[in-house]
């Protein structure tokens, strides 16, 4: 890919700070980061760096995690070669105990669509949807069943680049509340991190699966959303570093709640192309160069012609008021994470 290469990393999944120490220059990145400083930098402020999130935002985060936990269950068993009823009777099971003392009030949205008993239907109704389904689950050299990839890769490139000018970074924890090191080398490289739910043969071809929970219908409209896409684009790439197989793009299995009907399920394809994946490797390092320079300013620019963007930014609000008054309305609708609860890209699901 021009002047980047992508060399797989084996690094230990622990838990540090994705930041330079003492520094708010992120050198870890997921979709979800760049995805922020893409659309916003000031959006990537508040998230980010600030920890602020819309209170009751954390069901949506819980609700899509356990789905996609329970989905990697069964996928798990069946590969091991468990039959399916008893494949679909384990994971149920364990998903209702680790939901045990899950409580939303199911009276307004998002808890009336997003609870335990939604889950729980959810799952069963995508389990017997595709009982027969004809994307298999592709099998590592290893022999280990390609779910739930967690990877991290480095670039050989990082902050205050070329190589030769890339910041020193001690080889100690990083004082940012996170506990461990990642004990990098002498210069740290960015990396880019994720998890791909699963990598599948469908025609005899690879993709990345992933899975979306809605409320909406997936109509083609839906699923035009991921023509480009931030996320797709990454696993497409990573799927590719992680197997070194030909990864075509990713599947997108859109599962949507209905209450009073039974749940629908929908797939759709989204493709890339050597030349897409080599520009938006050539994009990502202009966009990190602006976080960097962003993050050694301290300040984060508000992109006033994303603020409508898919329904409106939820801190739509707060921005639209005078600067010398956000703080109030920060501390009004939202909740400041503690450093250890705040996304971040290192740490594992």
């Amino acid at each position: 890919m021009a002047d980047q290469t992508l060399d797989e990393t084996l690094l230990t999944v622990g838990s540090t700070s994705p930041f330079l120490p003492d520094t708010f220059i992120q050198f870890a990145w997921d979709s979800t980061c760049l995805g922020l400083i893409k659309s916003c930098p000031r959006l990537y402020q508040y998230t980010m760096i600030d920890g602020y999130v819309a209170k009751g935002e954390s069901i949506h985060l819980r609700f899509g995690i356990e789905y996609h936990q329970a989905l990697q269950d069964y996928d798990i068993a069946r590969a091991e070669g468990i039959a399916h009823e008893d494949a679909v009777h384990s994971a149920i099971s364990e998903l209702v105990r680790r939901t045990h003392d899950w409580s939303v009030d199911e009276t307004v949205k998002p808890g009336k669509y997003k609870n335990r008993q939604t889950l729980v239907s959810l799952v069963l109704d995508y389990l017997d949807h595709y009982v027969d389904d004809p994307a298999e689950t592709y099998i590592k050299s290893d022999g280990k069943p390609a779910v739930e990839l967690s990877f991290r890769f480095e670039l050989d490139w990082g902050p205050n680049h070329p190589r030769d000018n890339w910041v020193e970074v001690p080889l100690k924890d990083q004082s940012t509340g996170y506990k461990g090191s990642m004990n990098f080398a002498e210069k740290q490289p960015y990396l880019l991190c994720g998890h791909m739910d699963r990598v599948v043969s469908f025609n005899d071809q690879l993709f990345v699966m992933d899975h979306k929970t809605t409320t909406t219908t997936p109509s083609q409209y839906y699923f035009d959303q991921y023509e480009p896409h931030n996320q797709m684009t990454l696993y497409t790439i990573a799927g590719q570093v992680v197997l070194g197989a030909p990864i075509k793009g990713v599947i997108v299995r859109a599962a949507q709640i209905l209450l009073e009907k039974e749940n629908r399920f929908v797939s759709g394809f989204t493709i890339r192309t050597p030349d897409q994946l080599e520009e938006w490797m050539h994009d990502l390092r202009l966009h990190l160069e602006r976080a960097e320079e962003y993050a050694t300013r301290g300040y984060w620019p508000m992109n006033d012609t994303a603020c409508d963007k898919f329904g409106g930014c939820k801190f739509r609000q707060v921005c639209s008021k005078s600067p010398s008054v956000r703080e109030i309305y920060l501390h009004s609708d939202f909740e400041q994470l503690p450093l250890e609860e705040r996304w971040n890209p290192l740490k594992s699901r």
